[in-house]
């Protein structure tokens, strides 16, 4: 889940002597100290601004249940290929076939990324030794997000090709040229929007192939450049101000049907706007966004027939879950189908989580909190399903969150396996 650090800063507990007033005094070393305390309002700002920059995911929160690993396969329904996951167990990503098989592992700490690794206050708690999301190459090289901290390469015996060295987080696309795009991330003090408080803003960073910064693009200055700055009359004005979490390259699905949307724009999902957007990254502004009854949401992708799918983290029906699975008419917002979840399967997760439309029409979920990906049909069934085998805890009781599972298609290459 999202880790209390998003939202608020660790500061230190101070319990005041019973039967003391508020007050002041100072003492040293490792005295007691009397009254009732805080830190001092931003005595270190550049501290701050690291903290902030570490925002990130905690590696597991959910109590685990008994069975793991790939628990339903109905194989005349479900779509057979392969699977590509990243989990909050470890900084790797595991490729498996639809029984649960490994078939190949890549991985790569954040100490081997990065001379040195700076463990803030925000980060006490947090674990950065896990990849957010990562994206498979034919050849078996890989690209993954260790969240806030680096995009990486490697190639398919896990050597480090290249690293990216800037906050990248949540998700990242590629397009036919090979150059990436990818969120980024920068804090710092904003006098528009706070005249002390530094805040956390999102960018688009475009990279080369090879992992060079080609140009990078402040999201919130997209907003503020268009007709549609009102959307950020719901931005936060401390801390994270929009907690942006996918991007996906826009192609002639959308750009036919949405005037003003051209092939080579982005769509975007900012989390505390409750709203989607489309970049214009060339004129850096907004040239389309919607926002509607989903809240929290994640993972809008554009489908075949010219619709949206999209995960709704907390807009679904409580008596199913939390959470939906929707797939709805950019033009018109009408929804034509979603997911629930049912009373005795319910359907939640708070925070990340991912869908994906399969070539025979059925939707494959990440239910990430529970550590769980299920592909259900177009009339709700589950005909697969996995729980994400790695646990940790006294007894084993927590599982860690699954960010995303994504199917491959059984004649993806991987000739490369075994060639060490």
């Amino acid at each position: 889940m999202l880790s209390s650090a998003v939202f608020s800063l660790a500061l230190p507990s101070c319990t005041p002597d019973p039967g003391q007033e508020d007050g002041g005094g100072s003492r040293s070393g490792n005295e007691e100290i009397a009254g009732r305390w805080k830190p001092a309002r931003w005595a270190n700002l550049d501290e701050k601004i690291d903290q902030l920059e570490s925002i990130g995911y905690a590696a597991g929160t959910v109590l685990a249940g008994d069975e793991a690993n790939v628990t339903a396969h109905n194989k005349k329904q479900a779509y057979q290929g392969l699977n590509l996951y990243v989990s909050g167990h470890a900084p790797e990503a595991i490729l498996m076939d639809m029984s649960g098989e490994q078939l190949h592992r890549w991985s790569l700490p954040y100490s081997e990324v990065v001379e040195e690794v700076k463990v803030g206050a925000m980060e006490e708690k947090i674990s950065l030794d896990f990849w957010r999301r990562a994206h498979l190459f034919e050849n078996g090289d890989l690209l993954a997000i260790i969240e806030g901290h680096a995009l990486i390469k490697l190639d398919a015996q896990s050597n480090l090709l290249w690293a990216f060295r800037d906050p990248a987080h949540h998700d990242l696309d590629i397009d036919d040229a090979g150059r990436i795009f990818v969120l980024n991330r920068k804090a710092g003090i904003i006098e528009r929007i706070h005249k002390e408080e530094p805040v956390v803003e999102d960018f688009v960073s475009i990279l080369t192939p090879a992992g060079k910064e080609e140009k990078r693009v402040s999201i919130l200055e997209c907003f503020e450049n268009s007709k549609f700055a009102g959307f950020l009359d719901k931005m936060n004005i401390d801390g994270e101000l929009l907690h942006t979490n996918t991007i996906e390259l826009v192609d002639a699905r959308l750009a036919d049907q949405l005037p003003g949307v051209e092939v080579g724009h982005v769509l975007i999902s900012c989390l505390f706007l409750d709203s989607i957007a489309i970049l214009d990254l060339e004129a850096e502004k907004v040239v389309w966004a919607r926002k509607q009854n989903w809240i929290w949401q994640h993972q809008p992708t554009v489908l075949d027939n010219g619709k949206i799918l999209m995960l709704d983290n907390l807009g679904g029906d409580r008596r199913f879950g939390m959470s939906r699975v929707i797939e709805f008419d950019p033009v018109s917002g009408n929804i034509s189908w979603a997911y629930d979840g049912e009373e005795s399967n319910k359907f939640e997760t708070q925070t990340c989580g991912s869908c994906q439309r399969l070539p025979n029409g059925n939707t494959l979920i990440t239910e990430s909190d529970n550590g769980r990906a299920i592909e259900v049909t177009v009339g709700g069934k589950i005909v697969w399903e996995f729980l994400n085998p790695h646990r940790t805890g006294e007894e084993n009781e927590l599982v860690a969150t699954l960010f995303e599972m994504i199917r491959l298609a059984p004649d993806f290459p991987t000739d490369w396996i075994g060639n060490e």
